[in-house]
């Protein structure tokens, strides 16, 4: 089936309030593990999961950093306005570029409290001698540009969030962020600042789960994906042709890239953990089988779109593009959606945790591991996993994934 004539309530379960997880455990690595291998589910904790990969294997994480992107404003009335940072405006430059921009910046943002925001009207905030303005400036879709401007206007936008801004936890997380939060919802490898929205599967990873890898010789790099709000948005259409998947931003280093092509070329299984490392991942297939422009489209990997050689060549392919360009670095965007129907290149496996009814998340997932994502979300639910962000997860295995 055309994976655009897709029907979005094929993918749906119930999913109790009472299983999501509002705070995460006490110890990153003692949430538990569901293992799917083959078709067999086994159950454990994170803090083993070395036990259950192969040696040889490369793990890929994500190592964005959740930045401080919910900022409360007060009017001199006393109504409260909020402005939810999603990335930045056109001709702001990448992500990384628009958080070091400084004195002023605009930014697209959704905004809580809107009818209450009339045109003209300055919002502020002081935090010590910091001094934050924000302008509306006009629609974009589905959210507002916004124009910051700030003094002390040596500091940076990154800077700016940091003492302004709050973690913006989930939606489904029906409670206020705490200080808790700032280090909690954050991966202990996070680096490079950009998400709205953290990478959950990391969230388990401990320096013990790494000691471990190591111990039975398997690696681990990383990638960088900025996840925007897009992650959580529903799907609203009837079928997946009608739905915009969202736009994220990857940043991946040509070393990352070369030691990926060696691991394809020598046969050994590239585990992402995440949906996000899983996407940046399989984008660098076809960013070596598509044009100069270097950008994946939605359905770029879909019926006559097919790259037609291994991943290997792929990614051979894509660094004879870089050394062509000079760049040591690929930023670029992915609008990749991954479906039932579409055909894995480079990820045999996958960390992740539980995800929302009727999501894109849900839906990489099933194209994964088939209709068996249904037993593994039926046996979560009935072994009292604790589903979402904050919640458990599980390691995905299927056989036979065709390269």
């Amino acid at each position: 089936m055309d994976p655009k004539e897709t029907h979005i309530s094929d993918y749906t379960y119930a999913l109790p309030a009472d299983r999501i997880a509002f705070y995460p455990l006490a110890e990153r690595d003692t949430s538990k593990l569901l293992v799917y291998r083959a078709g067999v589910i086994d159950e454990d904790i994170y803090r083993n999961i070395a036990s259950y990969l192969q040696p040889g294997s490369l793990l890929v994480l994500n190592n964005t950093k959740v930045v401080e992107a919910r900022i409360l404003f007060r009017k001199p009335t006393g109504a409260q306005i909020e402005l939810f940072c999603l990335e930045p405006a056109a001709g702001q430059g990448a992500m990384a570029d628009a958080l070091t921009r400084t004195g002023s910046v605009q930014w697209k943002c959704l905004i809580g409290g809107a009818s209450k925001w009339k045109k003209g009207i300055v919002l502020q905030k002081k935090e010590g001698d910091l001094v934050l303005e924000a302008r509306y400036v006009g629609k974009s879709g589905d959210s507002f540009v916004i124009a910051f401007s700030w003094t002390p206007a040596g500091s940076t936008f990154a800077e700016v969030l940091h003492r302004m801004g709050n973690i913006p936890l989930p939606p489904y997380i029906h409670r206020p962020a705490e200080a808790s939060d700032s280090q909690r919802y954050q991966t202990v490898y996070a680096r490079h600042e950009g998400s709205v929205a953290a990478p959950t599967a990391g969230l388990h990873f401990t320096d013990r789960i790494f000691a471990a890898l190591d111990e039975r010789s398997i690696r681990h790099d990383f990638v960088t994906l900025h996840v925007g709000a897009g992650t959580f948005l529903p799907v609203k259409t009837g079928t997946l042709g009608e739905h915009p998947m969202h736009i994220e931003f990857i940043d991946v280093s040509r070393e990352f890239i070369a030691g990926l092509r060696a691991t394809l070329a020598s046969g050994q299984p590239v585990i992402a953990v995440g949906t996000t490392s899983a996407r940046t991942l399989e984008s660098l297939y076809w960013l070596g089988t598509g044009g100069d422009a270097l950008r994946v489209g939605q359905w770029d990997a879909y019926p006559g779109h097919d790259g037609g050689i291994s991943a290997a060549a792929a990614i051979s392919m894509l660094l004879d593009r870089m050394d062509g360009k000079g760049l040591d670095r690929l930023v670029t965007t992915t609008q990749l959606l991954i479906v039932p129907g579409y055909r894995w290149r480079i990820v045999s496996g996958l960390v992740t945790n539980f995800h929302q009814p009727e999501s894109t998340l849900l839906l990489l997932v099933a194209s994964l591991v088939g209709e068996d994502w249904r037993r593994v979300y039926d046996y979560a639910l009935a072994h009292e996993f604790r589903f979402l962000s904050y919640g458990d997860g599980c390691l995905l295995l299927p056989a036979g994934i065709p390269k």
